[in-house]
């Protein structure tokens, strides 16, 4: 017979049973997102304005609301703007202890990676250059090249880039620049995973172009070593596979609006090796869709979610 005293140890033992599954479910899984802030500078530089209190407001909500572990930023300022933004993040619960800052060519904006686990190799591609119709250039942003260490047994590489805009320059082809900034990313990703096939590798961040341009198509790649395309969508309720089997789905996978031509269009990516997409979970990857999302960037951020164990 069981008695009342006895009955409570049990029920409270079942209870700890399912809050521990809990918690432990959520630490297997983690989160990577990359987000383009559009000019987080703190001092204007000729047209990049210096970013007002009301849009670095809407881009910690848009980052609160992703509550992501790793996040690819694009258009951060100098060292100072990083750390206000981490600063201002930690006051608001969301604490991102260890971080990357890569320089690169252009002096106003940058790319970084913050991340709430430890990052325990980095190795910044800060001075990348190509030739181009006889006149040398640099890649603007340079590349953000770290592991990060999400379990005792589970380290992920990222891979971040934030390539040529479309906006034309008097100097070359903007396509032209991005298609040679992309062969050296992809450079940069084929010796990672040459070296270590299984790797677990997310290639992510603004690549500024459609997924069918030539610039895109060098960084997902081709052959055994051809990267994964996750296409984040907004979950809006939209769940039905596409109607013609040569397209994807008709969900809104839209990440940049561009005054200019008034146009929307996916130009951010979250890519993945192979290694890494046997740890996918494609029902939480997105993208991150807000009232007045346009407040804090031009830009939506994108999300993946994976296992943090090799399946």
């Amino acid at each position: 017979m069981i008695t009342r005293p006895l009955a409570r140890q049990l029920l409270f033992a079942a209870l700890f049973l399912l809050l521990h599954a809990a918690v432990l479910s959520a630490a297997e899984k983690f989160r990577v997102a990359t987000y383009n802030l559009e000019n987080y500078l703190e001092d204007s530089h000729g047209t990049r304005l210096a970013k007002s209190p009301e849009a670095k407001a809407k881009v910690r909500e848009s980052l609160r609301a992703l509550d992501a572990d790793v996040v690819a930023l694009q258009e951060i300022g100098n060292v100072s703007a990083l750390t206000e933004l981490r600063a201002a993040l930690k006051a608001e619960g969301l604490d991102y202890p260890d971080w990357e800052f890569v320089a690169g060519h252009d002096t106003n904006i940058h790319v970084a990676v913050i991340s709430k686990f430890p990052i325990v190799r980095r190795q910044p591609r800060t001075n990348e250059s190509f030739l181009l119709n006889g006149r040398r250039f640099r890649v603007g942003r340079g590349f953000a090249d770290v592991d990060i260490r999400i379990a005792p047994n589970y380290t992920l590489t990222l891979v971040t880039a934030h390539l040529k805009s479309r906006r034309s320059i008097a100097e070359a082809d903007e396509a032209e620049l991005r298609e040679q900034e992309a062969l050296l990313f992809r450079e940069l990703i084929d010796a990672r995973l040459s070296a270590n096939p299984p790797l677990n590798l997310v290639a992510l961040g603004d690549f500024n172009d459609g997924k069918e341009s030539r610039s895109t198509k060098l960084i997902i790649g081709r052959g055994k070593l051809a990267l994964i395309d996750t296409r984040p969508a907004e979950r809006n309720g939209d769940d039905q596979p596409s109607a013609l089997p040569h397209f994807s789905p008709r969900k809104i996978t839209w990440t940049h609006y561009y005054g200019k031509e008034d146009s929307y269009s996916r130009i951010d990516y979250v890519l993945i090796s192979r290694g890494l997409a046997r740890e996918w979970i494609p029902d939480e990857t997105y993208v991150l869709a807000l009232p007045n999302w346009g407040v804090g960037s031009d830009h939506r951020p994108v999300v993946a979610t994976f296992f943090a164990e090799d399946k």
